[in-house]
């Protein structure tokens, strides 16, 4: 689907939205540009994840509202290659529906909200089940760049293990207490590996969440590889990764370039 089409369905489907919470006898409905498109970039961002291999059926992406700051918008749990306009809904901080509609909700809603508020930094939000870092959350290895485009990994990647706040569960942060634990493990870092679980990356931008969940991958795989090879390896500096860290906008070349494959099947 083109862009144009795409921006279309968007607004087909804030106008529903719209017309079933309006006040009884409403007739305006206004349609703010700005969340047309961040939930299309929102569409495209659960298709570039899936279509890149750090989604599985399960993982979910979130950005916070670009009218309010208090609420964020994220997909019903569906698988996230099959996302459209109409699955997007939006939350408050406590991850409570602002329009439920009938609809599920994800389980795992409450890290994002719990990061949004403990982190006004934060404008976007990934957890997935990416593969090649699930072994450095397991182990004692430390998860450290070795790419350049996974320079931002520099501050380091804490480990979270949920059996510091309830001892036995299903590892699924179901809500506002785990994801409050969650939201303090990560700190100010830009990355943390759950254990025996996945990731959390988060952003100043839907894009730059995206960038970085997808080179995170990458960088454990490589990493990975390096590890296997024996002596020793020449990581990233904290001294380039922060020279990187201040170079920010790069993402849009790797963002359109995952987009058409995404988007042009």
């Amino acid at each position: 689907m083109r862009s144009q089409e795409r921006l279309a369905a968007v607004i087909a489907a804030l106008i529903v939205m719209l017309i079933a919470t309006a006040p009884a006898g409403s007739q305006t409905v206004t349609v703010d540009p700005a969340v047309a498109r961040a939930i299309e970039d929102l569409v495209v961002a659960n298709h570039i994840l899936a279509d890149q291999g750090v989604f599985d059926a399960y993982g979910h992406v979130s950005m916070r509202d670009p009218g309010n700051p208090n609420r964020y918008l994220m997909s019903r749990p569906l698988a996230p290659s099959q996302v459209t306009a109409a699955d997007i809904m939006e939350f408050d901080l406590n991850s409570n529906p602002i329009d439920q509609r009938g609809r599920d909700l994800l389980v795992e809603r409450f890290l994002h909200g719990a990061i949004y508020k403990a982190r006004p930094d934060v404008h976007a939000v990934v957890h997935s089940h990416s593969p090649a870092v699930i072994p450095f959350g397991v182990t004692s290895v430390p998860l450290r760049p070795v790419l350049h485009t996974a320079s931002f990994l520099w501050p380091g990647v804490p480990v979270w293990d949920i059996r510091d706040t309830v001892p036995v569960s299903d590892l699924l942060v179901r809500n506002d207490v785990l994801g409050k634990a969650l939201a303090t493990a990560l700190g100010d870092k830009p990355v943390m590996l759950m254990r025996g679980h996945g990731d959390v990356v988060v952003g100043r931008t839907v894009q730059n969440a995206v960038v970085r969940a997808i080179y995170t991958e990458v960088n454990a795989r490589v990493l990975s590889a390096a590890l296997g090879l024996g002596g020793s390896i020449n990581y990233i500096s904290a001294e380039e990764g922060a020279q990187r860290d201040r170079q920010p906008g790069d993402e849009m070349r790797a963002w359109n370039l995952w987009k058409d494959r995404a988007t042009t099947k």
